[in-house]
């Protein structure tokens, strides 16, 4: 894979890399240099496949969709990442982080969140492993996410509400670099996306790839080979994605399909079409796309899903496109509602909205009869119901 995973550098061709306050460069430094060893130590393998098997509930199944697949004239898998414990892959990530911190010796545990799921995934594991659980979760999205609030609180997580900016996942971010800053020496923090100073985006990467490890797998059983022609999945900061196209990404046979949140449309001024818009810049510790003005001001996003509502995206998918390994499509947000309703009505699965998103962009491609189509459904629609009953009789 080294074409397009990693170098040495922390670098994705031009993108990546670890750009951080000097207090917080030993506690970075401390988990490149761990993070690899501790990954691939058979304690950390044995105990991590475990809780993912029997806390988890893992492997996600692999569902042939007859709606889809008739709609679209081909073969169309669901990849169910909505039915892991707390509906959405973030677990598989946070799991995997909480390993590495207690091996580290860390003892306390921050987190920062959009639509809650990661929050959700982070004050389940601390509460599993009986750490303190800190959340910061920008004012916006504590509002249009109330349930997980209060999941993670009754999950014993501390949630701040963050009131800078536009209040959403870009501003809790800034405000969960600060409280690292303020306790560097006790403090993991739980990126849960593939942003952030290297190594996290290739450490979230690795973590969420179990998820194309079993697609191999299951694609094997069910059509004979173990590789799709199509993977598809939303991208926002990117997990879910990269996740999904981990041990795909030197196969060329394998296309991908990348959804990110064209919001109320690319030339709007309320999008968070990144890879459509962003230029290049340094966020949140890396450097990558981003949607900023000339003078490099964030330009601040807006997505109907708080998941995918970031002016950023990970150095891995920032590479992807600029080399065309990827097909990066905008969808808006009544084509994401739409994909939603359909996707319910006629399949009994209510998707979260930002998977909606890769649902949407089924519509944009033009697929044969014998392709093999991957969509990764990364979260269930629990979270997004009350955005759905607004907007149920428009669709």
């Amino acid at each position: 894979m080294q074409k397009f995973s990693v170098d040495s550098n922390g670098y994705y061709g031009e993108f990546g890399g670890a750009f951080v306050p000097e207090i917080l460069y030993k506690c970075v430094k401390d988990l490149e240099n761990s993070y690899l060893r501790i990954l691939e130590s058979e304690k950390f393998k044995r105990e991590f496949e475990q809780l993912l098997r029997d806390y988890v509930g893992r492997p996600s199944p692999l569902y042939l969709s007859q709606q889809l697949s008739e709609r679209f004239g081909c073969r169309i898998y669901l990849k169910r990442e909505d039915l892991n414990h707390t509906g959405a892959h973030k677990i598989n990530n946070a799991i995997g982080q909480i390993l590495i911190a207690r091996e580290m010796g860390k003892t306390r545990i921050i987190a920062e969140t959009g639509a809650g799921q990661h929050g959700v995934a982070a004050a389940t594991v601390c509460a599993l492993m009986q750490m303190p659980c800190t959340v910061y979760m920008g004012k916006t999205d504590v509002e249009r996410q109330a349930v997980n609030v209060k999941k993670m609180e009754m999950l014993g997580a501390t949630v701040v509400p963050v009131t800078s900016g536009n209040m959403t996942l870009k501003d809790a971010t800034n405000e969960a670099i600060r409280d690292w800053c303020s306790h560097p020496e006790e403090t993991h923090y739980i990126i849960g996306s593939t942003i952030g100073p290297h190594p996290y985006p290739d450490l979230v990467a690795r973590l969420q790839s179990v998820i194309s490890k079993e697609i191999k797998v299951q694609l094997m059983e069910k059509e004979g080979r173990d590789y799709p022609d199509y993977l598809v999945a939303c991208v926002g900061g990117g997990s879910n994605a990269a996740g999904t196209i981990y041990e795909y990404l030197d196969n060329d046979r394998v296309k991908i399909v990348l959804a990110e949140a064209g919001g109320k449309g690319v030339d709007s001024g309320y999008s968070a079409a990144t890879i459509q818009l962003g230029t290049i810049g340094v966020l949140h510790g890396c450097k990558t796309l981003l949607m900023q003005t000339e003078d490099g001001q964030i330009t601040e996003p807006y997505s109907i899903s708080a998941g995918l509502d970031y002016p950023g995206v990970g150095p891995i998918h920032a590479n992807l496109a600029s080399q065309h390994r990827a097909r990066v499509l905008p969808i808006n947000d009544d084509e994401a509602l739409r994909a939603a309703f359909e996707l319910t009505r006629k399949e009994g699965i209510i998707p979260a909205l930002e998977s909606a998103h890769a649902l949407a962009a089924l519509e944009k491609v033009d697929f044969d009869p014998d392709d093999v189509v991957v969509l990764t459904l990364s979260g269930r629609g629990d979270k997004d119901l009350e955005t759905y009953f607004k907007y149920e009789n428009q669709f």
